[in-house]
This record gives structure tokens, C-alpha cells and sequence, in this order.
């Protein structure tokens, strides 16, 4: 039954702790107060978590305006509460809002009852790198390329440095998806009038059942799996001249 909540934890030696503060805390007036403190001590901010009611999120930021605000605004993560219970729509406002407030924040929007422990606690730790990761993969393909002798496919110059060449598209998601709708819109990114696209990577969550779909592409080859939850559905699709407007409709997401 949390509306909202903020914590912090903290490295002291080989020590962790969890600092709560009242309901008037201010996030960032706790985080200082700790990074003041390391000047002395052997201390050191780890991360920074505020959760959100879902159903709540537009009520308080309307209502407690800038301390509200304040805690999303400094949060690492944002754990949004009772989405089990909330509409689907209503909690893509709740994660549009707050990416307003906080473009870098990693959004929790999977119930809490479908992550585990150390998953979560690997989310607060560290933001996943899903598309960092995609894009490196690319980077080393295209590598490779330089080095073969073959042609390759990817229509441009490679005298040009990877980041040069190639763009990415990445966007957090409630929507769910059928499989069909899925293969479905992975089989148009092989569209060329959607530009390049040399590889796609995600996972959603499934509409017909509690699984979750992940999601690898490369031209003319869709792979979709059922597997466990993420911390909310992501799409990452790499490649060049992207028309990302159009890539997000196939979707079925904004883009903003």
C-alpha cells in the first residue's frame, strides 16, 4: 500500500545501508548530505530509488508540485507500485510524466511480484544496457566487415567511422504484444523505405498470458522466445537513415 517513497543506499567500508527518510524529506537535501559527509568518512552514495503509486502519479505532482517533483527529478530509479492494478494506459502517462522530469532514470513498470530480489536490486545497482550493448554488437560486425574481403551489405562507405554510419532507436514500453503482432512488426523493419535497419533486440510483455517476449533481429531472420519479466518492455533497433516516426508505429508506441 506505498503511495510514495524515497531511499537511498549507502557503501560505509564494506557496509551497506538503506536510509528512508520522512515523509518531508527532500531526496536530493539526503543525497548531499551524504556525499558532504564522504569528504570525512569513508562513505559512498550508491543509488537513489523514489516509488510511485501508479494510480497516483499525476494527482501528486499536481498537488506537491516541486517536492514531489524533487524526488523523481534526483532518483536513479523509479519504481512504479500497483501496476498490477492500474491501466495500462494510465501507467504509459505515469512513465511519460516522469521521463519529463528524469530522461535517465531507469522506470520500474513490471509488478513487483513478477521480479525477483536480485533482479530488482541489479536494476537500483545499475541502469541494463540493452541498447549500449546492441549498438556495440553492431559496431564490431561492421568491423568485421572492414576486414572481410566480401561486400557488404550495409550500403555505405566504410571509411567512415561505425558511430558515423550507424543511428539507434530506443524506446521503453507497457504495450502488449501478441506474438503474431510482434513477428508482425519485426518482419516490416525489412522495409527499406524504413532505412537501414541492420539489427533489432527487445522484450515485451505478452497480451495472451503472464510470459514476456523476447525479441532478436536481423535482416530477414525474426526470432521471438517466451521468457521471464524485465523491468519494463524496451525496443532497441540499430541501423542507418532510420525513419524512427515510422518505426514506432510499427509498435504501436509514440515518439517524442
Amino acid at each position: 500500500n506505498i503511495s510514495y517513497l524515497n531511499f537511498i543506499t549507502v557503501f560505509i567500508s564494506y557496509f551497506s545501508i538503506i536510509i528512508e527518510p520522512s515523509g518531508v524529506g527532500k531526496l536530493s537535501d539526503v543525497m548531499k548530505a551524504v556525499i558532504d559527509v564522504s569528504a570525512d568518512m569513508d562513505v559512498a552514495l550508491n543509488s537513489a530509488v523514489t516509488i510511485v503509486d501508479a494510480a497516483k502519479c499525476k494527482m501528486y505532482m499536481k498537488n506537491f508540485g516541486e517536492f514531489f517533483n524533487n524526488q523523481i527529478e534526483n532518483a536513479g530509479t523509479v519504481v512504479l507500485s500497483r501496476t498490477d492494478i492500474t491501466d495500462t494506459a494510465k501507467i504509459q502517462k505515469d512513465v511519460e510524466m516522469i521521463r519529463e522530469k528524469n530522461p535517465k532514470a531507469a522506470i520500474v513498470t513490471t509488478p513487483l511480484a513478477e521480479l525477483g530480489g536480485s533482479q530488482l536490486l541489479e536494476i537500483i545497482e545499475k541502469r541494463d544496457t540493452m541498447l549500449d550493448d546492441l549498438l556495440e554488437e553492431v559496431r564490431e560486425s561492421h568491423h568485421h566487415h572492414d576486414d572481410d574481403d566480401d561486400d557488404c551489405c550495409c550500403g555505405h562507405d566504410h571509411d567512415h567511422d561505425a558511430d558515423e554510419v550507424f543511428t539507434s532507436w530506443g524506446k521503453e514500453t507497457t504495450h502488449k504484444y501478441t506474438e503474431a503482432e510482434l513477428n508482425a512488426a519485426l518482419t516490416a523493419l525489412g522495409d527499406v523505405t524504413l532505412g537501414t535497419v541492420l539489427r533489432a533486440k527487445g522484450i515485451v510483455p505478452c497480451a495472451d498470458g503472464g510470459e514476456w517476449l523476447h525479441f532478436d533481429y536481423v535482416p530477414g531472420a525474426p526470432e521471438i522466445r517466451r521468457g521471464a519479466a524485465d523491468y519494463t518492455g524496451r525496443l532497441c533497433v540499430i541501423g542507418s537513415e532510420l525513419d524512427e516516426e515510422r518505426i514506432a508505429a510499427l509498435f504501436g508506441v509514440n515518439e517524442k
